[in-house]
């Protein structure tokens, strides 16, 4: 069983999860987004939107393929929702030392994990934002906040600002348009 987000997946040998990557292999889960980079950008951190951290700033922003939500209204659809359709999103192998390399040389202030819900590739987030840490920059989530407490936990310790996107108030709207509930988005709020 996942314990990365609300959903909690029960899966099955050689199977994923609902957000498409993390796949039973053996017994253990592997996320199976460490390391391909389907989105990264240089956009300014008024873009996340945070307009009190750095303001006038740039964030290194980047995304693997998966979402845990399945939100009808989607920007970013087809690398969001890639992998439960079978969609070939074109990847690049980008590890965490990488990142962090490339968002200093562009003189970027943070590393922004977005465009997707950054907790379905938890483990190299992590792997990332202690590294960026270690090189003086920031580390923000732009999030649906569907992560478990146990995955906030693990967060926590690295993350200096996260954005929720709180896509409305009613789990009436949550269930048929996002794929998803209200509750567990106002506990990680």
């Amino acid at each position: 069983r996942c314990g990365v987000c609300a959903h909690r997946c029960l899966v099955r040998p050689g199977r994923r999860g609902i957000c498409g990557v993390r796949e039973n292999v053996d017994g253990v889960l592997l996320c199976r987004a460490y390391g391909a980079v389907a989105a990264l950008g240089l956009d300014p951190i008024e873009k996340k939107p945070l307009f009190h951290v750095d303001p006038g700033s740039l964030s290194y922003s980047i995304a693997t393929l998966g979402c845990p939500f399945h939100c009808v209204f989607c920007p970013n659809w087809a690398i969001a929702q890639g992998p439960r359709l079978g969609l070939d999103i074109p990847t690049r192998r980008m590890p965490p030392a990488a990142v962090v390399n490339a968002a200093v040389r562009s003189g970027a202030r943070s590393v922004a994990y977005t465009y997707v819900e950054p907790t379905v590739f938890l483990e190299y987030a992590l792997d990332t934002a202690r590294l960026a840490r270690a090189a003086g920059l920031r580390n923000l989530f732009i999030t649906d906040g569907y992560a478990t407490p146990e995955a906030i936990e693990l967060l926590g310790a690295v993350l200096d600002a996260a954005n929720v996107d709180l896509k409305a108030f009613d789990d009436a709207f949550y269930r048929p348009l996002c794929g998803a509930r209200l509750r567990p988005v106002l506990a990680a709020i």
